[in-house]
């Protein structure tokens, strides 16, 4: 078992940046892919970024060049870096760990994002 507990959301404006954690007990995240989704009221949940073992990273199109994912195996934490936030990035944001980008078994209870215009 993973057990998963973000932090680092909150209120920010617009143009802003936040930097979210997951730090992760139970097992050592070098042996999963590590994913953050987030979800708006009333919208589905939707992947933001991923990260694998080898530090291989993907990015949904509208994070890319504005959001990084990163992890460090010391602390068994998982980072996301939130720059230039636009109203539309507000949304729980909530991280995985899964055996791949496709299949996430772990789950957090997510940080909540608010961007103010």
């Amino acid at each position: 078992q993973v057990q998963l507990v973000e932090s680092g959301g909150g209120l920010v404006q617009a143009g802003g940046s936040l930097r979210l954690s997951c730090a992760a007990s139970g097992r050592a995240l070098s042996r999963y892919v590590m994913g953050w989704f987030r979800q708006a009221p009333g919208k589905e949940r939707d992947l933001v970024a991923w990260i694998d073992w080898s530090d291989g990273t993907y990015y949904v199109n509208p994070m890319k060049g504005r959001f990084t994912i990163s992890r460090d195996t010391a602390t068994n934490t998982v980072y996301l870096q939130m720059n230039s936030l636009k109203p539309e990035d507000a949304a729980v944001y909530i991280c995985a760990a899964g055996p791949s980008s496709l299949n996430y078994d772990f789950w957090g209870q997510g940080t909540q994002v608010t961007v103010s215009s």
